[in-house]
C-alpha cells in the first residue's frame, strides 16, 4: 500500500468512512422490518440467527466471488506462510468476533430494544476502539482531543438511561446484548490490521462474512430456526442488508488497514445518528429528548477527534 492509494487520501478516506457508517445506520430499521415481515418474534432466537447467517453468508459469497473474478490471492502472504496454524487461529478468532458472536448479540439485542436506542448505544464500540488503538498501534497516539472526544461520546451513551419510561431502561437481553456486540465489534476492528498483514483484506473480509455467517446458520437451524413467512418485501429487506454488509465491511476493513484506526473508527459515531433517525422514520418510534441529546454528544465526539492535528 503506497501513500498514493485512494484509501489513504484524507478526503477520500473520510468519504468512504462516511458511506460505510451511513449504510450501517440503515441496518437498524431494515433488520426490524425484516423480522416483522418474516414473522420472526422476540423469542425466536434460532430464527434470528438464521436470518443473520443468511445475510452474512451471501454477502461473504459475493465478496469472494468478486475476489476470484479479479484474480486476488486467497492464500496467506509470504511472511506468514510459515505460520499456518497461528494464522488460521487468528482468522478464526477474527471471524467469530467480526461476524458470528458480534451479530448473534446484535440481532438478539435489537429485537429486545428500540432501533433508535440500540443505534446510539452501539456507538460504544467506536470509543472503545479509539482508546484500544492508542494502546496497540504507534500510529494512534493518545491525545487530549481523543480523550475529550471519547468522554463526550460516552456522555451521549449515558444519557440513554435518563428520562422517563418512554425512552426505555436497561435490560440484559436488550442493552446488555448490544453492549456485548459493541465490544466484539471493537475487538474485531483492532484485529483488522493484522488481518490485512496475513491475507488480502478483500478476501479476508469475504472469509469473515461467509464462514462467520455459516457459523450463525448452523446453530440457528439446530435451534429450530425458520423463516416463517417469506415474501417479496421480506426478501427486499434481506437484499438491502446483504448490500449494506458487502459494501460497508469492504470499505471499512480496507480503510482500517492503511489509516490510523482512530481516524477511521470515529466516523462510526455517525451510525447512531443515522440509525436513530431512520428507525424513528421507518418504524414510527418516538424520538424522545435524550435520544436527541445522545445523538448530538456522539456526533460531537467525532468532530472533536477529527479536528486533532496529525
Amino acid at each position: 500500500m503506497t501513500n498514493n492509494s485512494i484509501f489513504q487520501r484524507p478526503l477520500w478516506a473520510a468519504f468512504f468512512a462516511f458511506i460505510a457508517a451511513f449504510l450501517w445506520g440503515w441496518a437498524y430499521p431494515f433488520i426490524k422490518l425484516g423480522f416483522a415481515e418474516f414473522l420472526i418474534t422476540t423469542e425466536m432466537t434460532g430464527s434470528k440467527m438464521l436470518f443473520a447467517g443468511i445475510r452474512f453468508f451471501i454477502s461473504g459469497f459475493i465478496i469472494l466471488s468478486i475476489a476470484r473474478l479479479s484474480h486476488r490471492s486467497f492464500g496467506l502472504k509470504n511472511e506468514f506462510k510459515s505460520k499456518v496454524l497461528q494464522s488460521i487461529f487468528f482468522l478464526l478468532v477474527f471471524m467469530l468476533l467480526n461476524t458470528t458472536l458480534h451479530y448473534a448479540c446484535f440481532y438478539i439485542g435489537l429485537s429486545h430494544s428500540q432501533g433508535s436506542r440500540a443505534a446510539i448505544l452501539n456507538s460504544l464500540s467506536v470509543f472503545v476502539l479509539v482508546i484500544l488503538a492508542c494502546l496497540f498501534f504507534k500510529s494512534d497516539k493518545l491525545t487530549f482531543r481523543k480523550l475529550l472526544g471519547c468522554t463526550v461520546g460516552f456522555a451521549g451513551i449515558l444519557t440513554l438511561n435518563l428520562g422517563g419510561a418512554e425512552s426505555g431502561s436497561f435490560t440484559l437481553l436488550g442493552d446488555g446484548m448490544i453492549i456485548l456486540n459493541a465490544l466484539c465489534g471493537a475487538s474485531a476492528g483492532l484485529m483488522t490490521r493484522g488481518l490485512g498483514q496475513r491475507v488480502d483484506v478483500f478476501v479476508g473480509t469475504g472469509y469473515s462474512l461467509g464462514i462467520g455467517g455459516a457459523l450463525l446458520i448452523i446453530p440457528g437451524l439446530l435451534m429450530g430456526g425458520t423463516l416463517p413467512n417469506i415474501t417479496l418485501l421480506g426478501l427486499f429487506y434481506l437484499l438491502m442488508l446483504i448490500g449494506i454488509s458487502t459494501i460497508g465491511f469492504t470499505l471499512y476493513n480496507k480503510l482500517l488497514t492503511c489509516n490510523p484506526v482512530g481516524k477511521i473508527a470515529i466516523w462510526n459515531s455517525l451510525i447512531p445518528v443515522v440509525g436513530a433517525v431512520t428507525s424513528c422514520l421507518c418504524l414510527h418510534e418516538s424520538f424522545v429528548w435524550n435520544y436527541a441529546v445522545a445523538a448530538c454528544l456522539t456526533t460531537g465526539g467525532i468532530y472533536v477527534i477529527n479536528k486533532m492535528k496529525n
